[in-house]
């Protein structure tokens, strides 16, 4: 027996032996396969540097904060001619000066030009004097298959350019990523490598890495995700698809429809069109509100998501086959070309206040600025506007029911622009009859950069009828009005509540004041609060100095607590599920949800502001600048309020940010305080931001 017993550990030992040995010889052919891969693509990643341009600054996913494209960075040769494809992030500082390195030649740099971005994909090309170039293979996007070695590489941190390029393997981990454009890939992605290449195990090609994001199309866009697991990269074959279109030097731009959908839902609903943007490609082609999109080249689509992948691939002048479903009718555009840049859309300016919370028809007129289109006709406080349009003949009556008169007419002006000639029919205040009265619509206060803007000084008391819960008054003569039973609605909870989010992942505070009415719609201010201060006692404090406000104004505060070093874009979905679900359990006015924040916080809220317009309407930032800009959206008004002390080294970009948005034909206001720093605002500023939150909602 223990003869027997012998023999058998004998065998298992040398089985085991055997094991060990194939799973070293194993581990080093897989290094020996990773390397010559690394050094025949090496051959064709190059080392960029660039010189000079702006100082712009992008804050890291872990509390760091990059200066782009100080330091090295990373490209791939694509003709043998001297051009070389890299991130277009690597570009975003506009530098003066772009040195390019090649292998074995790190003292012999090529000064390089920028010929044409792409800025669908996020790429440029550059071009250097040189010939002979060694292009590398790529491999087909038929054959990148999810789970197949990916290997990413930089030329960032090779001083002298002798080695091979900087290594770091990963899986394949998707395809067909953002909206049709990306491969995913788990390698080590990080901003010194973005525009190197990510190749096979024979040094083919797969793709060049970018920044990118779903969610956001700008360059920095995905810039968050570095390191964690997720990267991106332009397949090799759609990069040399285009190349001669980009070495024409003409920038790429994507493809837009010029349409927003009715329902943020991308997954679930079907895909109506809720927004048409004017001068747009689906505006010229006679799509209207209310068409459903049911096939996008011979494919059919029924939901958002489906229309984003269909169109993310597409650039301007590429055509596209559309059928849409308008009733019970399905409609086809059989040629429809996409649009690059949509003109800068400016939303126009009646120049009122509406009475709000009233379930009235029509729209009650609370307050009139001066020297506004209104008070230029005689409209007065306590007129009622009773139908719009701008033909006389033809003129919209509220309809009342499901929609308050407010909302209508707000809806109404985003299909208009500054300098239509509008007519409005109105019963002036204790008149029996109405009257028509013609008037050119203006554009919205803080919209023109050169001209000067305020914030009024003050405003009338009475700014609702406390009526949010009745029901709406109906324009339909055949529907019976409904009955009307005096009952106090259930009172939520007040005071200070710290609560989770829907799914239970995240907590924010919430206040809401003592005195609070259900029938009153209120402003929600969302408080992004500052770095390291997070703890209960913060929050307590940031309350006690909004109290007073909150109860005197109707305001909610809602308080999401970000629990690392700094505020990032990816928190962006807890901060909204934070907000709506507070939406859910109080009365608050759509037209005045605000993101308010201070230093990196003021940053979120920027960005909240411009990657949700569906929520928010109004973004307050103290001592931040913006630094991405976003085009405007007719159908969702987006406007800022930009403060810090003369003593801040941000005031002039964040004066030059607010320059920019007003370009853009953003309501933008800027705010310098004399003798102060990056401090938080005192009670006179903080009147101020109230006027300007309690005027969001003008028209």
């Amino acid at each position: 027996m223990f003869r027997r017993i012998s023999i058998l550990a004998a065998v298992v030992l040398v089985l085991s032996v055997r094991s060990v040995s194939a799973q070293e010889d194993l581990n080093d052919q897989l290094e020996k396969l990773t390397k010559d891969a690394a050094k025949k693509a090496g051959e064709s990643v190059v080392q960029i540097e660039t010189r000079g341009g702006t100082d712009l600054v992008v804050a890291g996913p872990k509390g760091q904060v990059f200066r782009t494209a100080l330091g090295p960075t990373t490209g791939v040769i694509v003709a043998a001619d001297g051009y070389i494809i890299s991130s277009a992030f690597n570009f975003l500082n506009n530098p003066t000066t772009i040195l390019v390195r090649f292998p074995g030649k790190a003292n012999e740099p090529l000064v390089a030009t920028r010929v044409a971005t792409d800025k669908s994909r996020m790429l440029t090309l550059l071009k250097v004097e040189a010939k002979g170039l060694v292009v590398p293979d790529f491999v087909p996007k038929k054959d990148i298959k999810e789970g197949q070695w990916s290997i990413a590489l930089g030329r960032a941190l090779d001083v002298k350019l002798d080695k091979t390029p900087t290594i770091c393997v990963g899986i394949i981990s998707a395809t067909n990523r953002v909206w049709g454009k990306a491969i995913q890939t788990d390698a080590k992605v990080s901003p010194i490598n973005y525009g190197g290449p990510i190749v096979d195990m024979k040094g083919r090609v797969q793709g060049v890495l970018i920044p990118a994001s779903p969610k956001g199309d700008d360059e920095t866009a995905g810039f968050e995700w570095y390191d964690s697991g997720i990267g991106f990269a332009i397949p090799m074959e759609d990069i040399l698809a285009v190349l001669p279109r980009l070495k024409d030097g003409k920038d790429l731009q994507k493809g837009l429809l010029g349409v927003a959908m009715k329902s943020q839902d991308m997954y679930g609903v079907l895909p109506e069109i809720g927004l048409v943007q004017p001068n747009s490609a689906a505006s010229k082609s006679g799509l209207k509100l209310g068409d459903i999109i049911t096939e996008i080249d011979g494919k059919p689509v029924d939901r958002m998501a489906q229309v984003l992948h269909a169109l993310g691939v597409k650039y301007e002048g590429d055509k596209i086959s559309l059928k849409y479903k308008r009733g019970g009718e399905v409609k086809e555009i059989k040629s429809l070309e996409l649009v690059g840049k949509i003109q800068v859309i400016a939303q126009p300016f009646l120049g009122i206040l509406p009475l709000r919370d009233d379930p009235k028809l029509g729209v009650e007129i609370r307050h009139v600025f001066d020297k506004s289109p209104a008070d230029k006709t005689g409209l007065k406080v306590g007129d009622r506007i009773v139908k719009f349009g701008v033909d006389e003949k033809q003129l919209t009556a509220f309809i009342g029911d499901t929609k308050r008169g407010r909302a209508q007419l707000f809806e109404w002006l985003a299909t208009v622009t500054p300098g239509t000639e509008a007519k409005l029919e109105v019963k002036r205040k204790g008149a029996d009859k109405a009257e028509v009265i013609t008037l050119v619509l203006d554009n919205l206060p803080g919209a023109l950069p050169g001209a000067p803007v305020d914030v009024l000084d003050k405003l009338p008391e009475l700014a609702s009828v406390k009526k949010a819960l009745a029901p709406l008054e109906s324009g339909n003569p055949n529907v019976k009005p409904p009955k009307i039973v005096e009952e106090k609605p259930p009172m939520p909870e007040t005071g200070l509540m710290l609560r989770n989010t829907p799914d239970g992942e995240h907590k924010y505070w919430l206040f809401v004041h003592e005195d609070y009415d259900p029938n009153v719609a209120h402003a929600l201010l969302v408080w992004l609060h500052p770095a390291g201060k997070k703890n209960k006692e913060d929050f307590e404090a940031f309350q006690e100095v909004w109290e007073d406000y909150c109860k005197a104004n109707h305001l909610i505060l809602v308080m999401p607590v970000m629990d690392k070093d700094e505020w990032i874009p990816s928190f962006s979905d807890f901060v909204t599920a934070a907000t709506r679900d507070a939406m859910t359990r109080y009365t608050v006015d759509r037209q005045r949800v605000i993101a308010h924040g201070w230093g990196v916080g003021g940053n979120m809220a920027i960005h909240l502001g411009f990657s949700h317009r569906d929520l928010f309407r109004g973004v307050c930032a103290v001592g931040a600048a913006p630094i991405q800009f976003k085009d405007n959206i007719a159908g969702q008004r987006l406007s800022f309020y930009l403060t810090t002390g003369e003593l801040d080294p941000l005031a002039k970009s964040i004066a030059e940010g607010r320059t920019r948005l007003a370009e853009r034909r953003y309501p933008a206001f800027y705010r310098q305080h004399p003798e102060r720093g990056r401090d938080y605002l005192n009670d006179k500023q903080l009147r101020e931001v109230i006027r300007w939150i309690d005027s969001l909602d003008q028209q």
